[in-house]
């Protein structure tokens, strides 16, 4: 195990650099995880660990999940407080970081299950909606999410708020959801889009189920006018109170429930 003291040394440069950046994430094909349970959970599903750090006070700590964390990791080094502290992105830093191969794939013929449901999330900008729909998603048996531009699903806020569902369910990315939702109809697969204008379909009649994508969109502009265009049907939740609209994961997580109840 090799030991780092300076802030400054390179490789604790390059783990600040993913954690800050996304286009640094995805030109290198890396991130970063942060915390036991957290980093356990990745080696736990198959998440190809890099590089692995930890502070002295973390191993004794934790010493059974950095026991496996050292198993699992092609290399590891020993950090000290300070540079756990310049590193975590949470207010007390438990001292164990872990850089992974990131996961995703793109949406095709051979990764969209014709027989499945799934949740396509459409310029989410919230990294804490998108993390709570990936838990919620997994919580109650949704196929995969397909996710189209937005925020990074591999950012820190959207990996913590997920708490470890980003890495165990299926994440299909693409450029554009009109793509996506070519190659799932192609399958056989109905496209509803969620809206909150009152003549559309409310969701309970809407006969979600298997063999269903259900887009949600951008937090304030919604679905864009294209990907509607391209779905079977626009669903609404219908709401009896005065407020205008839901969350975006609280309209999912109804929308999810929908799904998984028509199966």
């Amino acid at each position: 195990m090799e030991e780092i003291t300076s802030r400054s040394n390179g490789r604790v440069k390059a783990v600040a650099e993913l954690l800050s950046s996304a286009s640094v994430r995805r030109r290198e094909g890396l991130f970063v995880l942060e915390g036991a349970r957290l980093c356990a959970d990745a080696g736990k599903t198959g998440v190809p660990i890099r590089q692995l750090f930890l502070t002295q006070q973390a191993i004794g700590r934790y010493p059974k999940e950095t026991a496996f964390l050292q198993e699992k990791a092609a290399s590891v080094f020993l950090i000290t407080e300070e540079i756990s502290r310049r590193l975590g992105d949470t207010q007390s830093p438990q001292g164990i970081f872990c850089v992974c191969g990131v996961l995703d794939k793109r949406p095709d013929d051979d990764t969209i299950e014709k027989n499945g449901s799934y949740i396509a999330l459409e310029n989410i900008q919230d990294p804490s909606n998108l993390g709570a729909i990936a838990r919620t998603a997994e919580a109650l048996g949704i196929t995969g999410l397909i996710v189209s531009g937005g925020c990074d699903i591999y950012s820190p806020k959207a990996q913590r708020a997920a708490m470890g569902s980003l890495l165990r369910l299926p994440v299909l990315r693409t450029g554009a959801m009109e793509d996506a939702l070519h190659i799932c109809r192609a399958q056989g697969m109905q496209a509803f889009a969620s809206t909150p204008c009152a003549d559309a379909v409310p969701v309970s009649k809407a006969g979600l189920g298997a063999r269903t994508v259900c887009v949600v969109g951008n937090e304030g502009a919604g679905v864009t006018r294209g990907t509607m265009a391209l779905c079977d049907a626009l669903v609404t939740i219908p709401m009896l109170g005065r407020a205008e609209s839901l969350n975006v994961s609280a309209a999912a997580a109804i929308l999810m429930w929908e799904m998984m109840r028509g199966r």
